[in-house]
C-alpha cells in the first residue's frame, strides 16, 4: 500500500516538473516574439519620414484640441442634462456625410 502511494506521488512530481517546464518553455518563446515585435517597430520609427508625419501629427493634435475644448465648453451642460442630451454632446464627431 505505502509503495502505491509512493510511486502515486513520484508521477505526480514528475508531471508537474514538465508542466512546469513546459510552460516555461512557452513563456521563452512568447517573450521572443515581443521581443521580435519591439525591434520591428523600433527599426520602423527610425525609418520614417518624421518630416511628413509631423504635418499629420500636428493636424490630429489640433482635432484632439479641438474636441477636447468642445468637451470642456459643454462640461456644464452635462451636469443638468438628460442622458439623450448628454449623448448628443459627447458623442462621436459627425462624419462629412453628416454635416
Amino acid at each position: 500500500m505505502a509503495t502505491s502511494t509512493t510511486k502515486k506521488s513520484v508521477e505526480t512530481q514528475e508531471t508537474t516538473q514538465s508542466e512546469s517546464l513546459l510552460l516555461e518553455q512557452r513563456k521563452v518563446k512568447a517573450l521572443e516574439k515581443i521581443s521580435n515585435s519591439l525591434d520591428a517597430l523600433t527599426v520602423w520609427f527610425e525609418e520614417i519620414e518624421k518630416q511628413d508625419w509631423s504635418d499629420r501629427l500636428q493636424y490630429y493634435l489640433y482635432e484632439f484640441h479641438n474636441n477636447s475644448k468642445a468637451i470642456a465648453d459643454n462640461l456644464e451642460a452635462l451636469t443638468t442634462s438628460t442622458p439623450a442630451a448628454v449623448k448628443e454632446i459627447v458623442g462621436r464627431p459627425k462624419k462629412d456625410s453628416e454635416k
